[in-house]
C-alpha cells in the first residue's frame, strides 16, 4: 500500500508530510519523556524483521492480487505506540529513499497510512479494548485479527481520499473505493493471523509477555541478547532467502489502480515539486525497485508500475539483488530506527 508521487498533489502530499511530521515529534517527545531503555534495540531488531517481511508478497486466491505484511500491529504490541510509530517511520523512510518504493512527495501520506493509522487507532482502540487486562491466546488472536483489519481498511481508505482530493490521477473515486477496501479486507485477515502467529511466538518465547502486552509494551520481557538475536537471524532469512518466493502478482494497490485506470502505469504530473521529489529519489536509491541500476535502466521516473500479469518473472525468482536488496534495507532499517531511539534517550540523561 505504499503511494507513489504520481496519485499525490504537492498540496497534499505537504499536508501529509506536516502531519506525520507532528506525529513524529510527538512520539519523539513521548520516549524522551520516559521509556524502557531496552526498546533501542528491539526497534532496532524489529524493524530490520518489518522491513525484510514487508519484501514477502502473499498472493490473495481468486483475485490476481497479492498483499505483504504490513506490521504496524505488530510493533505497536511488542513496543508501544510511540516507539513503533518511530519504526515503522524509519522502515518506510527507508524504503522510499533507498529502493523507490513509496515516492518521496508521497512519503507523509504512506507514513500516515502505514504507521499513524495501525500504531495510534487500531491498537490502542481495537486491540487493546479486546485483549482487555487478562490477556490469553484466544483474545490475541480474535484482537489481531480485527485490529488488522481495521488498520488496513483505514489505510486503504485513507489512500482513495489521498488520491480524490489530490485530483492529480485519472482513477474514479467509486471504482478505487469498491476495489481497494475489499481487497486489503483480505490481506488484513492475512496479516491479522500472521500478527497473531508472531506475538503468540513471542509469548511461548517470552513467558508473561502476552500479559505484559495487555497493560503495556512488551519492551521489558523482550530485552534479553538470545531474543533479539533471533529476531535479526529471522530478519536476515527472510530479507536474504525467503523473499525469493514472493508472490508476483500485483499488490493490493496497483490491483486496484490497474483495474480502476485501464492502464498499466500512472505518470506523476509535471510539476516542479514531482520533478524534484523524483531527481532527488533517483539520486538516492541506489536498489530501486530492489534492483541493481542497470535492470530498471529506461523506467519512467514517478510512475505507478502495474503490469496485466501477462510478464510475470520466474517464481521463486532467486536473485542475488533482491537477497542484497533485503539484508542492506534490513541493516539500514535497524541502524536508522536504533540510531533514533538511542539519541532520544541520551537526550533525556542529559542534565
Amino acid at each position: 500500500m505504499h503511494m507513489a508521487d504520481a496519485l499525490i498533489s504537492p498540496l497534499v502530499g505537504g499536508v501529509m508530510w506536516g502531519v506525520s511530521a507532528a506525529v513524529t515529534a510527538y512520539s519523539a517527545r513521548k520516549i524522551k519523556a520516559g521509556t524502557d531503555e531496552g526498546v533501542v534495540p528491539l526497534m532496532g531488531v524489529l524493524g530490520a524483521f518489518i522491513f525484510a517481511a514487508q519484501m514477502i508478497n502473499f498472493s490473495i486466491p481468486g483475485t490476481g492480487s497479492s498483499g505483504h505484511l504490513g506490521g504496524g500491529m505488530i510493533l505497536s504490541i511488542l513496543l508501544g505506540p510511540h516507539a513503533a510509530f518511530l519504526t515503522m517511520a524509519s522502515v518506510l523512510t527507508v524504503q522510499a529513499l533507498f529502493f523507490a518504493d513509496g515516492g518521496l512527495l508521497a512519503l507523509g501520506c504512506n507514513i500516515f497510512n502505514l504507521a499513524f493509522l495501525p500504531c495510534f487507532v487500531a491498537y490502542p482502540l481495537i486491540y487493546r479494548t479486546i485483549v482487555g487486562a487478562h490477556a490469553s491466546e484466544k483474545r490475541v488472536r480474535v484482537a489481531s485479527i480485527i485490529a488488522a483489519i481495521v488498520g488496513l481498511q483505514l489505510g486503504a481508505l485513507a489512500v482513495v481520499l489521498e488520491t480524490f482530493f489530490s485530483g492529480v490521477s485519472e482513477l474514479p473515486l467509486t471504482t478505487f473505493l469498491l476495489l481497494m477496501l475489499p481487497i486489503h479486507l483480505a490481506i488484513g485477515i492475512v496479516e491479522g493471523l500472521l500478527t497473531a502467529a508472531v506475538v503468540t511466538f513471542v509469548g511461548k518465547a517470552r513467558p508473561g509477555a502476552l500479559a505484559t502486552a495487555a497493560a503495556g509494551p512488551a519492551v521489558a520481557q523482550l530485552g534479553s541478547g538470545r531474543l533479539l538475536a533471533r529476531w535479526l537471524l529471522l530478519a536476515a532469512i527472510t530479507g536474504g532467502l525467503l523473499s525469493w518466493f514472493a508472490s508476483t502478482r500485483l499488490d493490493g494497490l496497483e490491483w486496484a489502480i490497474f483495474h480502476s485506470s485501464g492502464k498499466e502505469a500512472l505518470s506523476a504530473p509535471a510539476t516542479a515539486a514531482h520533478s524534484l521529489a523524483a531527481a532527488l529519489q533517483e539520486r538516492t536509491a541506489v536498489l530501486p525497485d530492489y534492483s541493481f541500476r542497470p535492470a530498471v535502466e529506461g523506467s519512467e521516473a514517478g510512475e505507478v508500475a502495474a503490469t496485466s500479469g501477462e510478464e510475470e518473472k520466474q517464481w521463486p525468482d532467486v536473485n542475488l539483488a533482491t537477497s542484497f536488496s533485503g539484508l542492506l534495507g534490513a541493516a539500514l532499517s535497524m541502524l536508522l530506527a536504533g540510531l533514533l531511539g538511542f539519541i532520544l534517550l541520551r537526550l533525556r540523561q542529559r542534565p
